[in-house]
């Protein structure tokens, strides 16, 4: 562990020295007319250019006069080849006057941005912009809590899913253990509603309505409409194939041919749960998509083996089955949770340098701060893995004079270690939660 806590910090530097500009949530580019533009006659559609492909979303764009009637007519469309260029068409013959263009978009990393921008026809008076883009969501408290609380939950699923790897490759027995069983079927189901939620929030979170909003039809097709709402029904197919799959997957006495089928079946059911979250999340927004939502793929999945696994060593640790030698099963885990620990690190020290704007993000906002926080709390985590790894390597029995003592003392600080890990793994998810409702510039 100690290795592992010097890479960690040796990419921890990487991440100071190499941080480089990456976007945020999607940002107006351009706009027709401009913001504070004078125009000697009303056109005919206003359009702006956006910073990503986000589709077409309906009232995403509004364009209202000085009293706050509307004047714009039609949905919003596309007015040519380019897929980021939005336009909605205005009523005809409009007077001399002031109009405010209202935008309010979800970026493809599902958070809305609002925000306003003004022109004037004729010698009419400018009405007051808030400028070409809004640095504030304008999102309810109450929904935006509700809404990063389900993420939490859904992450939590996923880890509690993650430790099929645990009972498949490092504790067999756990096949036929209800407890064991117990935790991947809580994870299927905690994954499922966190995802209901997810869907029934997203569109008062996007339109910036309050909780009573949810059932909203109206909400719920705009919801539908767009990719988050989509990759949320994937999410929620998916996880359902893997409940189906499980008990097969578990059932002991399989033939070997049709258990090979069920853990392939597993493994792309599984791979589609990540992707639906690599797909919402930060990663989109980067340029060069592929490297970041490999990256994301990757970190997401190692942290769902190690910290579900924990959980599963924490279970057979505290109450093992009858006879059972838990010496190897952790001894195995030791040599899985190396493996994801490097994956995480390397992962994550590459998703920073994707999406982070700038190296001054770190200290001077909010996602910087979580960043921080997150790092801290992956380095005591494997601070305190060493301590399980020291008495794993003791192979939990000791000299022949004293031996059930040192089995005794070897098997307490065991529990104790991973017990500590499977608290900062709730901790470090949290904060993974809050990120992923954060802007990275702010």
């Amino acid at each position: 562990m100690k290795r592992a806590l010097a890479l960690l910090a040796l990419l921890l530097g990487w991440l100071v020295l190499g941080a480089t500009p990456a976007s945020a949530h999607v940002e107006i580019v351009s706009s027709t007319p401009g913001d504070g533009a004078r125009l000697s006659a009303a056109p005919s559609l206003v359009s702006v250019t956006l910073s990503e492909n986000i589709g077409i979303q309906p009232g995403s764009i509004k364009v209202v006069d000085l009293e706050g009637h509307q004047v714009d007519a039609g949905p919003v469309f596309q007015p040519g080849e380019v897929a980021e260029q939005l336009a909605v068409r205005l009523k005809p013959n409009l007077p001399d006057a002031g109009y405010l263009v209202e935008y309010a978009f979800v970026s493809a990393d599902s958070h809305p941005v609002r925000g306003t921008f003004a022109f004037v026809v004729g010698s009419g008076p400018l009405v007051t912009s808030a400028g070409a883009v809004s640095a504030a969501t304008g999102t309810d408290p109450g929904v935006d809590f509700a809404s990063t609380a389900a993420r939490w939950l859904a992450y939590l699923g996923v880890v509690l899913l993650g430790g099929l790897a645990f009972v498949l490759l490092c504790r067999p027995a756990a096949r036929t253990d209800p407890r064991a069983r117990r935790l991947l079927h809580w994870g299927c189901g905690l994954v499922a509603t966190a995802t209901v939620a997810a869907f029934v929030l997203q569109g008062p979170y996007a339109a910036g309505r309050n909780l009573e909003a949810v059932f909203d039809t109206g909400l719920l097709a705009d919801t539908l409409r767009v990719a988050y709402g989509k990759l949320l029904l994937l999410r929620l197919a998916a996880v359902a194939a893997l409940a189906v799959l499980l008990p097969r997957l578990l059932r002991p006495g399989l033939p070997d041919r049709l258990r090979s089928r069920h853990e392939n079946a597993a493994m792309v059911t599984g791979f589609l749960v990540l992707l639906t979250f690599s797909a919402t999340g930060h990663p989109v927004t980067d340029p060069i998509m592929f490297v970041s939502v490999s990256a994301d793929l990757v970190h997401f999945g190692a942290i769902a083996v190690w910290a579900g696994g924990l959980a599963q060593l924490a279970l057979g640790l505290y109450r093992p089955a009858p006879g059972e030698d838990l010496a190897p099963v952790a001894a195995r885990f030791s040599r899985l949770a190396a493996g994801a620990v490097t994956a995480i690190a390397l992962s994550g020290a590459v998703l920073a340098l994707r999406i982070m704007p700038s190296l001054s993000t770190l200290w001077t906002t909010r996602f910087g701060l979580l960043v921080l926080l997150k790092i801290a709390g992956f380095a005591l985590l494997l601070a305190v893995a060493s301590r399980s790894r020291r008495a794993v390597r003791r192979g939990m029995t000791g000299p022949a004079e004293g031996a059930t003592k040192t089995v005794t003392a070897d098997l307490r600080r065991l529990r104790q270690a991973v017990a500590v890990e499977v608290l900062l793994s709730v901790v470090v998810l949290a904060l993974a939660a809050m990120l992923t409702v954060t802007p990275p510039g702010g």
